[in-house]
């Protein structure tokens, strides 16, 4: 199994605390750095006048698994900078939804298109083979036998009453959800990629099995 897998690393294992760069001339880097990225908003869309202001929603947290560190590395809004270039630096950012929704939210952020990060979206691929969408939740559930820990409605609940009391536990509930979230993409993409497939359920109830090409060198820029 490729060491980048970490199927079953703990979320308690992991210290989010800020990225300590390294001399570059110390270190050379030797595989690629591929981030599992996901994020969580301040506001819903019935906040900000529906699904065509996504770029409204503002980000509460972000959360990625670094390949190379091995860790999680959470964000919160006054730490958008340091998540956009984290992001930048990646060879790869995987997600789920991510160019349509978490980009659109972090786009307001940057001074940069982040459409030019190297990004590989599953619900893309997922939609280009079946032509409808499945959630993470759904794929999640019937491919790892895992599930999300909450929803987002639950997420924007807990900052609406961070935002209110000021009461930190709130504010560790959503870094805890949006790490399980980064957990969970990470394992079914890696599963993907190590077993050429993924599990679901048709619209009839039936089990199925969707055949992916998920290996992460066909997603990374060629090297000269």
């Amino acid at each position: 199994m490729n060491e980048q897998l970490g199927l079953f690393g703990s979320l308690d294992e992991e210290v989010a605390t800020p990225e300590v760069k390294k001399d570059a001339g110390l270190e050379e880097k030797s595989e690629p750095r591929i981030l599992y990225f996901d994020l969580e908003t301040q506001k819903g869309s019935m906040d900000v006048g529906g699904w065509a202001n996504i770029h409204k929603m503002k980000m509460a947290v972000g959360v990625v698994w670094d390949s190379l560190e091995q860790r999680y590395i959470t964000y919160r809004e006054e730490d958008a900078d340091a998540l956009l270039e984290k992001l930048r630096s990646a060879d790869l950012v995987v997600g789920f939804n991510v160019i349509g929704f978490d980009y659109t939210v972090m786009q307001p952020y940057a001074k940069f298109d982040l459409h030019e990060i190297n990004t590989f979206d599953m619900i893309l691929d997922v939609y280009k083979k079946l032509k409808f969408r499945l959630a993470l939740n759904h794929l999640a559930q019937y491919t790892l036998g895992a599930e999300k820990s909450a929803d987002g409605l639950v997420s924007l609940e807990w900052y609406k009453e961070f935002e209110r009391s000021g009461d930190q536990s709130f504010m560790e509930k959503i870094i805890h959800y949006c790490k399980k979230d980064v957990e969970i993409t990470r394992d079914l993409f890696l599963f993907g990629a190590e077993n050429g497939f993924v599990n679901y359920k048709t619209r009839a109830g039936a089990d199925a099995v969707l055949e992916v090409d998920w290996k992460i060198e066909n997603f990374l820029p060629k090297r000269k």
